[in-house]
């Protein structure tokens, strides 16, 4: 019996292994090839005149702050409010002031009589002296006395000032009249010295700060004409440079130029990204290259970097990351990564990845 249960189980292994090493594989799922759209990379027709990209920024502007330390007991104003010069925007508690302004107020009491006591003394031995009824060692003496009581007091009024100019720290008011851009604290909590507190600026007065390149910085002149194209809102207006910065020490290589707008609109707000163009034409040798655009929505982002997919050999997406430069309106300079009439992947029905089948 012992044996036919061996022999069984035997032919049962047999069989276990003789179908798996004869059984069919099954076959390799073939995905299918995406539907794309591609483009060719264009070349910027403006690129024969020096455009920079920059950001408007309000001519005035100011983080206000405190030099004291306290609980804020009252927030007097909201971000967007209109606000004006010498306005009351927010308080701090200043008790500890109020005792050291009646401190010093007593003192000033105390400082006057001893100050008038002196005074008469001093006149009267001054009388006495005339009169040769007192010794030059007692009007000396009464006169010294005379100069430290004068001393005293114009101490105790300096120290009235110093507290009185403290109370401006905890009353913060507009330093001229803007706009309420944000609030960096809420009632109630601990305002500490050197902290921003409240954020002003102007709407009337509007810049631009653009940053160009050094080899385009020389041509740049102030009182130059400019045009200053806001993206966001498909805008162009009118502008004249303010400054020119001749160091790029703290900027990165990039110089620092200013523009003053001529014309504001309601929909131009403080921190909207612009391109600035200036009426010069780049020498022969820059604009023999022309410089190589792409939208700015077919860009592939993946933290710092930035790329495109492009067609590979055999109709594969290829991810090729880029290295840009300016922007002009919706589209982007591309410093390196893609040459001139080079397709890439504009739209995708699906999701592509590297190594992906497309058909287009």
């Amino acid at each position: 019996m012992k044996q036919i249960l061996i022999i069984l189980i035997a032919f049962s292994f047999a069989q276990v292994f003789t179908s798996c090493s004869s059984g069919e594989r099954k076959p390799v799922e073939v995905l299918d090839a995406i539907p794309v759209k591609v483009s060719k990379v264009a070349t910027g027709e403006n690129s024969r005149f020096i455009t920079a990209s920059g950001k408007v920024e309000a001519e005035n502007s100011a983080n206000l702050s405190t030099r004291m330390m306290g609980y804020v007991t009252g927030l007097k104003v909201k971000v967007g409010q209109k606000v004006s010069k010498g306005q009351l925007l927010l308080s701090i508690n200043n008790a500890d002031l109020q005792a050291k302004k009646a401190q010093v107020e007593a003192s000033i009491i105390q400082a006057e009589a001893g100050y008038n006591n002196a005074k008469k003394d001093y006149e009267r031995f001054k009388t006495l002296f005339d009169q040769k009824s007192a010794s030059q060692k007692e009007l000396d003496d009464m006169t010294a006395r005379y100069e430290m009581a004068k001393a005293g007091l114009e101490a105790a009024k300096q120290m009235k000032n110093e507290v009185i100019a403290q109370f401006s720290y905890a009353n913060i008011t507009a330093p001229f009249s803007g706009i309420v851009t944000n609030t960096f604290i809420k009632e109630g909590d601990m305002a500490n010295p050197g902290m921003p507190l409240v954020s002003v600026e102007t709407r009337s007065n509007l810049q631009v700060t653009a940053m160009v390149s050094e080899t385009d910085i020389d041509a740049i002149k102030n009182g130059m004409p400019v045009k200053v194209l806001v993206k966001s809102i498909g805008e162009e207006v009118e502008g004249k440079v303010s400054e020119v910065s001749l160091s790029a020490k703290n900027t990165g290589g990039q110089y620092l130029v200013k523009v003053n707008l001529d014309k504001v609109n309601d929909d131009i707000l403080s921190g909207m990204f612009v391109n600035v163009q200036f009426p010069v034409e780049k020498s022969d040798n820059a604009t023999a290259s022309s410089t190589v655009l792409i939208p700015e929505s077919v860009l592939i982002r993946h933290g710092q970097l930035q790329g495109v997919y492009t067609i590979g050999n055999d109709n594969v997406a290829i991810l090729r990351w880029l290295r840009l430069g300016k922007t002009y309106g919706d589209q982007v300079e591309v410093l390196s990564g893609l040459s001139a009439n080079e397709q890439y992947i504009t739209t995708a029905e699906g999701k592509l990845f590297n190594g992906a089948k497309v058909t287009f």
